[in-house]
């Protein structure tokens, strides 16, 4: 689209999705493939929003590239594979520059692909059915849509009441952190989150020191609390620092690196510590500001988020929200599920996400992976229920290729065996998890999974061992 005079050209569309992240350019796509005439709004100079830019996609790349270089450190030998590696972190970088290229040019052509117009520029809602575009000349066009789609993701959310002064350098968000000259010789990471230790193992394994300083009591806020006290102790082994239940009160750059300052949550002194390179990860907000969603009459929530229906919608006819900026986890699979379910109510369908099923990864080494209700939860709610584990310790393809750290955990219901949640940490976790999530989609029990036969050698034997231990007892332990 070519950006004229203020107002001079309006062009009509069945949908206008404000946002070319995963939610909206999925949502984009399946509109398209169901006949409708989409665009797309975009500010930025690449497609694929934060993740495929400077998140998901660029951070998966350096963390198997950092993972390789420390097993060729550590591990190669015992394989009988004798190396001394040299860490060329300018390829590092260069690697991941080019998966994000080819994935930021895989959904341009797949728009063209598609016929879905790229509106380069800002967008603001006026009204139902009308959207403005800013575009970089600060001209503006209106365009006309019969449904209007917000899926604007979120930004880094900061540390609440204190004031960071982000130089992406010193003091670095997720995006900085994925773009480090050098690897710093300590790093503090404010967050005990998915990105904190994500990145953190990243810059670990390249041999930084890293301290992770975290306002709870427990790292991975909201995962299985066994899995999270055990992951802890495994990284806790890789040589990472943990402060928790500690408030950060402040973050400032000082002569060499910058300081972090936090005190104890449950009272104490304060305490400061010094790094070359901070990195806050205290979570993400929904990006809303800017869109005129207040004058619009678009509401939303005491967090900011969106108010939606059950349909996506908003307090306003024809305007619809998906992803981050509204209710549940800032995921980018949960928000491709919404842009195709969307999609599909847009195009008179059925469109649905089942929202108990939906599985959260966290690509650290090993890793973790789990879909469903944690114990916690389901003690919350009062529902019985039976636990079946089993080690990675004990699986024969583990052993062989020296990933026996971690374990299954199998949650289900007492009386019915239908599995309510499964938490995995060890190798490839974040594909393992998946028969989990097939089988709870079917409503699937643990003998079910039990009683499907499963490759032998194969890391996934211990899902169905696990699955095992639930409803009998384990074969191998």
């Amino acid at each position: 689209m070519t950006v004229g005079s203020e107002w001079e050209a309006k062009m009509a569309y069945d949908v206008v999705v404000i946002g070319s992240g995963p939610g909206g350019y999925v949502c984009a796509i399946k509109a398209a493939q169901l006949g409708l005439k989409v665009a797309v709004v975009e500010k930025n100079a690449t497609l694929g929003g934060t993740c495929l830019n400077v998140g998901c996609i660029p951070s998966k790349a350096l963390l198997h590239a950092s993972e390789v270089f420390h097993e060729a450190g550590h591990s190669f030998d015992t394989l009988g594979v004798e190396v001394s590696p040299k860490l060329n972190l300018k390829k590092m970088m260069a690697h991941k520059d080019a998966t994000v290229s080819s994935n930021v040019g895989g959904v341009a052509f797949l728009f063209k692909k598609n016929k879905i117009d790229w509106l380069k520029g800002t967008g603001k809602v006026l009204a139902a059915g009308r959207v403005a575009v800013t575009g970089e000349n600060g001209k503006v066009d209106e365009v006309e849509a019969k449904n209007i789609v917000i899926a604007t993701g979120s930004d880094v959310a900061g540390i609440p009441g204190v004031d960071v002064a982000f130089d992406e350098k010193v003091i670095v968000s997720s995006t900085g952190a994925l773009s480090l000259a050098k690897t710093p010789g300590t790093l503090v990471v404010v967050g005990g989150g998915v990105i904190g230790l994500e990145l953190g193992s990243v810059w670990a394994r390249l041999g930084a020191k890293v301290t992770v300083v975290e306002f709870l009591d427990n790292i991975l806020g909201g995962m299985d609390g066994e899995v999270a006290k055990q992951f802890q102790r495994m990284l806790a082994k890789q040589g990472f620092d943990f402060r928790l239940g500690s408030k950060v009160t402040a973050v400032k750059k000082v002569k060499k690196g910058a300081s972090v300052t936090f005190e104890p949550v449950k009272g104490g002194d304060p305490e400061t510590v010094d790094a070359d390179v901070v990195l806050v990860a205290t979570g993400r907000k929904p990006y809303t500001e800017g869109l005129g969603l207040a004058e619009a009459g678009v509401e939303l929530d005491e967090r900011g988020r969106v108010r939606t229906d059950g349909h996506y919608r908003t307090s306003v006819p024809g305007i619809y929200a998906i992803g981050d900026v509204i209710v549940g986890p800032m995921l980018a699979h949960k928000a491709e599920d919404e842009g195709v379910a969307l999609a599909e109510i847009l195009a008179g369908q059925a469109g649905h996400v089942n929202y108990d099923v939906i599985p959260s990864v966290v690509y650290t080494s090993p890793e973790i992976a789990s879909v469903g209700k944690t114990e916690e939860e389901l003690k919350k709610v009062g529902i019985e229920y039976k636990v079946g584990k089993f080690p990675f310790s004990a699986n024969a393809r583990a052993r062989a290729t020296l990933h026996t750290d971690g374990f299954v955990k199998i949650l289900a219901d007492k009386a019915s065996d239908r599995v309510l949640g499964v938490h995995i940490v060890g190798f490839g976790a974040g594909e393992l998890i998946q028969e989990a999530s097939v089988l709870m989609e079917f409503g699937g029990s643990s003998e079910d999974l039990a009683r499907t036969c499963h490759p032998h050698p194969t890391m996934s034997e211990a899902v169905k061992e696990a699955a095992l231990a639930t409803f009998f007892k384990p074969i191998h332990i």
